[in-house]
């Protein structure tokens, strides 16, 4: 029997050839051999087998469904069914219904199904099988990578189909307005697109951004909407392309001022009694703004308000107040247009109003009676006797004045209607007596209506001369009065004489009536106070007229001298406050007080001083100006004085300071710069110097002391070429001093912005620099005053020594020695002993005595000034600033003499 020993696999070898031999067990043992061929049968024990892993396949999107792409190839070793392959697509990704692909199941021929889309799927992944017809099946699989290939099949497409934006007309040049946005389904999308549009105006990037092109500014008054048809390109062969509009529509910016219409010079209004309630109409002025809105929106006022006239709101200037063209013939208005805008813009122009005359005025005689005497003898056909004068006031025919005989009549008189002048139209030869003609005459003008006025004509026809009439005793007269005196008070008196006891005078201030009065007796008195400050001299014409008739007059002129009375000062304010530091040095300004005298001359010459000595303060006499002497004991605390201003006559007024002491501050917080100014030069720029530090350091900036760094005495201000000067202040911030290494750092820091700042004040050129440590006014005025006092010591010291020496050279055969001389030299001043044999005593005495009266002398230029070395006192107008010399700490005390 023949068996199966091992496993079988036909696709390996499918039949057995075997030589079977049957052998026998004999000796020798025979055989015998046949041949066997053995079928191995199939059974379905392999799986289909593609010939690759993966397939990989490029196609353009615009290949038609139905094109073949690649057969894909699968085999399976088993025979007959078992052998037999059948090709399916298992799944595809991205799935799609229908499928986009179709797989010939016999051939394995893989074809489009459905056109492709590059810009919907890119890539599909294919899992596909191969199965054979045994059973049960074998499968095996395998992928398929199909990439579509883009092809420019796609437009570019925009955002949108029309673009609105709105951009404002003060848009700067090259600035960015938006965005377009454009897509491309295609691959690369947009990158590699251009636009094409047609604009003077705006660019285009190929990033889409649209800008106002850099050479261009808006101006919506001369176009206000723009429209650019963009076309949007994918690609610069063979491009697709697309069309978008965009709309810009140009805002308002309040960029126009208003304007002034044509207004015609001048504008005429009649002169009236016009009011709020009844004003009248001038002109309407209507000004334009080209701009929109309340850009545009333009009011009118006038600059400034007039109390007589006003704009009503459609633009018509009326008159609201009483105009009189007599009074004020042309008013000159400043109109100023404004616009409603953010930011306001406006126009001012002028304008002239002149006034119309109106008849309201009536014709006015010089006089309310004329009187003309002449001797019958004199009397000739034609003379001239008198001439009438009207005036009018009013303008044109209104002021044409006709004179006329209103009432009485004379066949011995005429009157010219046009001249006035009144005239004799007969010799007179008919008259015996002593004649008076009396007549009304008639000043009228030609107005509509006309007005007039009417005045006594008196014509004395006389056979004799009658005298000359009332006389002064003196035709000037000098009287003085002292100013303030009461009302009614005598002035002087005058005196006219009629020439006959017939006749009585009577008397009649001309001029200044408002403030003299003269009574029947001829005293000229007073109606009010009299100010010799506002007026020193009147001159006043008083008039003496008589009972004549007609009657005679006479003026004489009176001089009035109003004489000075010393009056008090007066302060403008009952209290002044201030404040200043605790650590502020000696003569610090603490504040100006400044009274007024009425008076003039040497009476307002006024001297300052405090009513009750202060150790912290005092005033300078001669200015008012309150200073600082110590005020470290007052720190924090409010302290006060009370100011004295006295004239030479001792007439006074006071006033009280009160000082806010602040004791925040320490000589620790002091911050010391240096400029290269002349002091005078810093002290004069103080306000403006805290002004300017205060604006690049965010802080109040007080100075406290301007001191020259180049030595020498601040009376004697002369210029270096190497000027140095130290400012010492303190910086407030919020009510709190400011340390001064935060003050140091920031100035440091900012030290470019400080020069800047600087520079503003003391002009190109301007150096500083930051102290870092700032000597103390207290320790150099320490200093001084020890050294004052070592000086005085030293002198003392060497005047008993050349006394000494003097008596051991006294020798008895010098008994002439006091005819010898003695030079002895000091540093400070020369002391010469001649023709006298001193005493040692008396000599130690003297040099005791110029030793108290040197150091006397140190304190009071001590006190009065401080040492150069120390401190000095510069007085400049109405700023006190203290000046302090730097010095080292180790200065010489030592003191030498010489013979």
């Amino acid at each position: 029997m023949v068996s199966v020993a091992g496993a079988l696999d036909r696709e390996t070898m499918a039949s057995y050839n075997l030589l079977v031999v049957a052998e026998d067990q004999g000796r020798p043992s025979r055989s015998a051999t046949a041949s066997l061929l053995v079928q191995v049968s199939d059974i379905n024990d392999n799986v289909p087998k593609f010939s690759k892993a993966e397939y990989q396949h490029e196609v353009l999107e615009t290949e038609s469904a139905g094109t073949s792409l690649l057969t894909l190839s699968a085999v399976d070793p088993d025979e007959e069914a078992n052998g037999r392959i059948t090709y399916s697509i298992l799944q595809q990704s991205p799935s799609s219904d229908p499928a986009v692909f179709e797989l010939d199941p016999s051939s394995g021929t893989l074809r489009l199904a459905q056109p492709l889309d590059y810009s919907e799927d890119k890539v599909y992944s294919l899992t596909v099988q191969a199965s054979d017809g045994g059973t049960p099946s074998l499968v095996g699989n395998s992928s398929v990578v199909v990439k579509v290939k883009d092809v420019n099949n796609n437009p570019p497409e925009f955002g949108k189909e029309i673009y609105n934006v709105a951009v404002s007309e003060n848009l700067a040049s090259g600035a960015s307005i938006l965005t377009l946005e454009v897509t491309d389904r295609d691959e690369g999308g947009f990158s590699g697109g251009y636009f094409i549009y047609t604009s003077d105006t705006f660019d285009i990037s190929d990033e889409g951004v649209v800008s106002l092109r850099n050479d261009v500014t808006l101006d919506r008054e001369a176009k206000d909407r723009y429209v650019l048809q963009v076309v949007a390109v994918d690609q610069v062969t063979d491009g697709q392309s697309s069309t978008a509009q965009l709309n810009v529509t140009v805002l308002d910016y309040n960029d126009n001022a208003p304007q002034f219409p044509t207004i015609p010079d001048p504008l005429r209004i009649p002169e009236g009694d016009y009011s709020e309630v009844a004003p009248g109409d001038i002109f309407t002025i209507v000004p334009t703004d080209a701009d929109l809105g309340p850009n545009g929106a333009v009011t009118l006022s006038l600059l400034p308000p007039h109390p007589l006239f006003r704009f009503r709101e459609d633009g018509m200037l009326q008159a609201v107040g009483a105009l009189d063209r007599e009074s004020r013939e042309t008013y000159e208005l400043f109109v100023k247009a404004s616009d409603r805008g953010s930011p306001q813009r406006e126009n001012i122009t002028s304008v002239r109003v002149n006034l119309i005359d109106v008849n309201d005025n009536r014709p006015e005689f010089s006089s309310s009676s004329y009187d003309s005497s002449i001797l019958l003898k004199d009397a000739t056909e034609g003379k001239l006797l008198l001439t009438l004068s009207a005036t009018d006031r009013d303008a044109g025919n209104n002021s044409l004045i006709a004179y006329s005989v209103d009432a009485g009549s004379s066949l011995y008189l005429a009157l010219n209607s046009e001249t006035g002048a009144v005239t004799l139209i007969s010799d007179l030869t008919d008259l015996t007596e002593d004649t008076t003609l009396m007549l009304t005459a008639r000043a009228e003008d030609h107005g509509r209506p006309p007005l007039s006025s009417t005045a006594r004509v008196v014509v004395n026809l006389r056979l004799v001369s009658q005298g000359e009439g009332v006389a002064f005793g003196s035709s000037s007269y000098n009287f003085s009065v002292r100013e303030n005196r009461p009302t009614g008070a005598n002035v002087g008196r005058v005196s006219a004489f009629s020439g006959s006891d017939l006749y009585d005078v009577a008397y009649a201030l001309k001029t200044h009536a408002d403030l003299f009065s003269v009574n029947a007796s001829g005293a000229v008195l007073t109606r009010t106070q009299l100010d010799k400050e506002e007026q020193e001299w009147y001159i006043l014409d008083v008039e003496a007229v008589d009972t004549r008739t007609p009657p005679t007059s006479a003026i004489a002129m009176v001089r009035v001298q109003v004489e000075d009375v010393n009056e008090s000062p007066q302060f403008p304010s009952e209290a002044y406050k201030a404040s200043v530091f605790s650590i502020a040095p000696y003569k610090t300004p603490v504040v100006h007080v400044k009274a007024s005298d009425p008076d003039v001359g040497e009476e307002g010459q006024l001297v300052y001083s405090l009513t009750v000595d202060s150790p912290y303060f005092d005033v300078e006499p001669s200015s008012g100006l309150v200073y600082v002497v110590s005020a470290v004991g007052l720190a924090g605390q409010m302290a006060a004085v009370v100011v004295n201003a006295k004239d030479p006559r001792g007439l006074y007024a006071t006033t009280k300071v009160e000082v806010d002491v602040q004791g925040s501050a320490s000589s620790a917080d002091v911050v010391v710069i240096s400029l290269n100014q002349p002091a005078n030069v810093v002290e004069k720029k103080v306000p403006e110097l805290e002004t300017s530090l205060g604006a690049v350091l965010g802080w109040t900036v007080n100075v406290i002391e301007v001191s020259s760094a180049n030595g020498g005495s601040s009376e004697s201000r002369t210029q270096r070429a190497a000027a140095k000067t130290l400012v010492g202040f303190i910086t407030v911030d919020g009510g709190e001093v400011v340390s001064s290494t935060e003050v140091t750092k920031k100035l440091q820091s900012q030290s470019a912005a400080v020069r800047a700042e600087l520079v503003k004040v003391f002009g190109a050129g301007l150096h500083f620099d930051v102290e870092m440590e700032p000597q103390s006014p207290a320790s150099s005025q320490a200093a001084v005053i020890a050294l004052g006092t070592m000086l005085a010591l030293c002198m003392l010291g060497l005047i008993v020594a050349v006394a000494l020496i003097i008596r051991f050279k006294r020798t008895p055969k010098h008994q002439d020695s006091d005819k010898e001389s003695f030079d002895i030299s000091r540093s400070a001043e020369g002391y010469t002993n001649r023709n006298r044999s001193p005493d040692i005593n008396e000599t130690v005495e003297q040099g005791q005595k110029m030793a108290q009266e040197k150091a006397a002398e140190d304190e009071q230029q001590r006190t009065s000034r401080q040492p150069d070395d120390g401190g000095t006192v510069k007085t400049d107008g109405d700023t006190v600033r203290f000046k302090q010399d730097r010095q080292t700490e180790d200065g010489d005390d030592s003191c030498t003499s010489s013979l």
